[in-house]
């Protein structure tokens, strides 16, 4: 039970620090498809598996989010990957030409690199390589610096002891003249920088750690996962245009009716006619409010409306 135990204290830590986010690399270490039940499920890794599944059920209620990284998804309990749980895919390729310009750059940000040195060519020629194959491409060419670094210092040291051998009394002498300036002088290095020659050098042992076959069956792998989550899916569904219900349910609203040729043009009659009626009654106001801007310039009394006397 003490495995279990580091589970749930693990992600009691995380939820006490929500929201926070719960990374697990090598998820397969910890997640592999259980035992069909032979066993009795009392192996250990089943229970841990059960309570990962149990603690991730909860997660999502605190503000907890859970990822895992592996690179065999195909040993992963199916259970992991439902719904709810881990249940997006993320498929993380090689790195493309971009992407191992930065990691070179990256990997050597700090060492004294040469400033003839072209991350863009040595990016061209490790297609297929992965992180961690530049970062060993770096790590290779920065141990060449260092040993021919330490080669040409013993050959000084070397040159230094056949000069002692040959003229003891004049070594002895340089060397009093040095104590009595106190202070020894920094020894400069013999090999400031990595070269291309380093890197050359790195270059012929450089080797692709994924082979492609590895690389397809991720890939088959991606496109499984996909062909099973769109399986018993609605994919074609679409809400009906003009309908505010699906069809059989109350209250829903009836589809409007079609308009005839005919009825189209009556319509358009009907409402050319009012238009002319707006067009004359407009211009009759316009005209009358003129007469009495008029009159009232000159000083006279609006022209009133005559009554008609009706005949007893």
């Amino acid at each position: 039970g003490e495995s279990e135990a580091n589970v749930r204290n693990l992600f009691d830590k995380a939820r006490a620090a929500s929201p926070c986010i719960l990374f697990f690399d090598e998820m397969d270490s910890i997640a592999k498809a259980r035992s069909d039940g032979a066993s009795g499920g009392n192996d250990a890794g089943d229970r841990v598996m059960n309570q990962i599944l149990a603690e991730i059920d909860q997660a999502g209620l605190t503000n907890v989010f859970v990822i895992g990284a592996t690179n065999r998804p195909d040993i992963l309990d199916p259970a992991i990957t439902r719904p709810g749980r881990l249940d997006q895919l993320i498929y993380i390729p090689m790195p493309d030409y971009e992407s191992r310009v930065s990691i070179f750059k990256a990997n050597l940000r700090k060492a004294p690199v040469a400033p003839d040195i072209n991350f863009e060519m040595l990016a061209s020629v490790t297609e297929g390589f992965s992180g961690a194959d530049v970062s060993e491409i770096c790590q290779r060419a920065a141990k060449n610096a260092v040993r021919e670094s330490i080669a040409a210092e013993e050959a000084m040291y070397l040159e230094e002891e056949l000069a002692e051998a040959n003229d003891p009394e004049g070594y002895l002498e340089a060397e009093f003249e040095d104590e009595d300036l106190g202070e020894d002088e920094d020894i400069e290095d013999p090999v400031p920088f990595i070269t291309k020659s380093h890197f050359e050098e790195a270059m012929g042992f450089a080797r692709k750690s994924v082979p492609q076959s590895e690389i397809t069956r991720y890939i088959e792998f991606q496109k499984k996962m996909k062909a099973d989550a769109n399986q018993g899916g609605a994919r074609d569904f679409k809400f009906k245009k003009g309908a505010a219900k699906a069809e059989g349910e109350e209250g829903a609203a009836p589809a409007p009716k079609k308009e005839g040729k005919k009825a189209k043009k009556e319509k358009k009659r009907k409402a050319e006619a009012d238009g002319d009626e707006d067009d004359a009654a407009a211009k009759k106001a316009k005209k009358k409010a003129k007469k009495e801007a008029k009159a009232a310039a000159e000083g006279e009394e609006p022209p009133k409306k005559k009554k008609k006397k009706s005949k007893d």
